[in-house]
């Protein structure tokens, strides 16, 4: 087991269209876990709720970051907007 923490890296994207009354939000966050793994967690929901929570396990973090940069490209040719990024 390594002692070097891993970053934390955490997206936060919206999207709001109040003609058809959406108003959703998606986390994408890497974050390590208690066993050497690194977590690609999702979280999403209408904004103003609890929403849903998803951990997909991955063995290192570069595999880890690619998920989550498939998951941004795909959520962002659905109309979702990048509101806040944050690295650790």
């Amino acid at each position: 087991m390594s002692c070097e923490t891993p970053a934390l890296q955490v997206l936060v994207l919206e999207r709001v269209d109040p003609m058809l009354n959406m108003a959703r939000y998606y986390v994408l966050s890497v974050e390590p876990t208690l066993f050497d793994e690194v977590a690609l967690v999702r979280e999403w929901g209408r904004i103003g709720t609890q929403g849903c929570r998803r951990l997909d396990l991955y063995p290192d973090r570069i595999q880890a970051v690619e998920a989550l940069e498939d998951w941004l490209q795909r959520k962002t040719r659905r109309g979702y907007n990048q509101i806040a990024y944050r690295r650790e």
